[in-house]
């Protein structure tokens, strides 16, 4: 059989179900095995969009994503999206074609171009088909973002029938860790905080205990929002995001533990979140994370369930209840209620902006009337720009999968194709993606896709006409803001156009037709260009732009 055919059968055999892309002569006959073996393609109408819906789908399923592409273009267009998998650490296997004639239109350095987004490479050799397919697929399911080359003569070579069998993905080679300074660290704590990153969203449970057995608050960065959802003593997100009240709480706190988390600058507000008394604990299976971002006072390598696990069983607990110094001073009922009444954004009061002369609705009594309105049993995908703290903090959701965070190559424009992604992987839930305009225009080819797949989805624009951000962060200081604002669009208008349902919203009063829709069989999305108000920069972004 041809080497292109090998490379679908192994992929599939490894566990690919699914395979997002857009199809060229390169990926024709490689795409095309992976359906014959059994895998469903689903065909996006751009390769940019295409790798954020891999993206999504790994993220939400928990399983490699798979992204076919034309060589060449095919490659580049996929760019951005593949860069924000690979900085995102996206378990994801990109099926690239490779023309290798230096002098061919379609040539690229593949490599290089894998280098310099920080993903791996791999390269398929017709003697070593399967091997070179297999090896590349294990990479991506321990966590990296993988580009498969796929030379274009490799691929039509003719080698021995495969049919298996593949090896299994052999777990990371873990030593014992060593906990006792953090055992340490733990019992001698009285106000401890533990802040979950992205690599502890597989680690609820082993977390919960051992916050419970010592005394410990929990919080997460954005990534790992819904980690400790219905926990009593969830603050949420941390950071540039963080409530008042869990500002407030974690900068009492006496120990700060990371899990899987390297406190970056929006997860400390530049460090500022952290009080310097605090002693602070990372822990992370890759010892070059730490201390990346700011100095810390103790580091455990390991898996974060690992190190919990292990610290759990050397403080013995089970039926004798909670250990450590903290238990008896930080959990209060008192500060339980205090988590209740003024632990969400939603609590918080403000002046509504709203109305008027604007005809335009208040981002937060926007999201907060979503929040009422929808089912809990969501998946909350969130673009980026000056809109997306609100979907973000005022929109619960129901667990760490039910959260898509595209943020880590901070571009704007990858959300909606990303929410087409993780409703491929959750059809059971409602898949809500929060844009905004500049976002939406962007990327609104896509809804061709999402009308072809008639899942339930549900797309939030946040428009203010304008790129927001942008906005005001220069428009304080007097610069002209032509380049970054625009004539008022109807949005609906153009969703319409592309199949879907469209619905304006500037008053609650207009989302009723929501109740509808939901009520419906969801098989057409629907849209809502909310025209919010836009007098100031949400509250996050001052802090965010010192980033800048």
């Amino acid at each position: 059989m041809r080497v292109a055919e090998v490379v679908g059968r192994v992929l599939y055999a490894h566990g690919a179900r699914h395979v997002f892309g857009v199809v060229g002569s390169g990926n024709f006959h490689v795409t095309n095995a992976l359906v014959a073996a059994g895998a469903r393609f689903v065909a996006a109408a751009h390769e940019g969009g295409a790798a954020s819906m891999a993206d999504g789908y790994a993220r939400t399923a928990g399983k490699v994503g798979l992204l076919s592409v034309h060589q060449g273009p095919g490659v580049t267009n996929a760019l951005t999206g593949l860069s924000e998998a690979a900085k995102s650490r996206t378990p994801m296997v990109v099926l690239a074609p490779e023309a290798t004639a230096p002098r061919s239109n379609f040539f690229i350095d593949l490599p290089a171009l894998a280098a310099a987004v920080g993903a791996d490479f791999y390269r398929v050799r017709a003697t070593h088909a399967a091997e070179d397919t297999g090896a590349a697929y294990r990479a991506a399911a321990r966590g990296a973002t993988v580009v498969l080359g796929l030379p274009l003569e490799v691929q039509q070579a003719v080698i021995e029938a495969w049919s298996g069998p593949v090896p299994a993905v052999a777990p990371t080679p873990v030593t014992a860790p060593q906990v006792e300074p953090l055992l340490a660290a733990l019992q001698a704590a009285r106000r401890p905080v533990f802040i979950a990153g992205r690599g502890a969203r597989a680690a609820r449970e082993p977390l919960t205990r051992l916050a419970d057995a010592c005394g410990a608050l929990l919080a997460v960065s954005a990534a790992a929002k819904g980690l400790f959802a219905g926990n009593p003593w969830n603050l949420d997100v941390a950071g540039g995001f963080a409530t008042p009240l869990t500002a407030e709480l974690i900068g009492a706190a006496d120990l700060v533990v990371a899990w899987g988390s390297t406190l970056n600058m929006w997860t400390t507000r530049h460090g500022e979140l952290i009080p310097p008394s605090a002693v602070v604990v990372q822990v992370d299976h890759d010892p070059a994370a730490f201390g990346v971002n700011r100095p810390v006072d103790l580091t455990v390598a390991g898996e974060v369930t690992a190190v919990a696990e292990a610290v759990l069983a050397r403080l013995g607990v089970g039926s004798t209840g909670p250990v450590g110094a903290g238990t008896g001073g930080w959990r209060t009922p008192e500060l339980a209620q205090r988590i209740r009444d003024h632990g969400r954004w939603r609590s918080v009061p403000y002046q509504d902006e709203g109305g008027g002369a604007s005809a335009t609705i208040d981002p937060r009594t926007l999201s907060t009337a979503l929040d009422d309105l929808l089912p809990a049993d969501r998946t909350v995908v969130v673009d980026s720009g000056n809109f997306m703290g609100y979907p973000s903090m005022w929109l619960d959701v129901p667990d760490v999968a039910g959260f898509c965070f595209t943020q880590a190559f901070q571009s704007v424009g990858l959300g909606l194709a990303s929410a087409l992604g993780t409703a491929v992987a959750r059809p059971d839930r409602l898949t809500v993606a929060a844009v905004g305009d500049g976002g939406f225009v962007m990327s609104a080819t896509e809804l061709v896709t999402a009308v072809r797949l008639a899942l339930p989805l549900l797309v939030v624009i946040y428009d203010d006409a304008a790129y927001g951000a942008e906005v005001h962060h220069f428009g304080p200081d007097g610069y002209p803001l032509e380049t970054v604002t625009f004539p008022e669009t109807d949005l609906a208008a153009i969703a319409r156009g592309y199949g879907c349902d469209g619905l304006t919203v500037r008053t609650v009063d207009d989302l009723e037709p929501v109740r509808g829709w939901l009520a419906g069989p969801r098989t057409r999305p629907l849209v809502i260009d909310a025209k919010v108000s836009a007098a100031r920069g949400s509250w996050w972004l001052e802090e965010a732009f010192r980033g800048h």
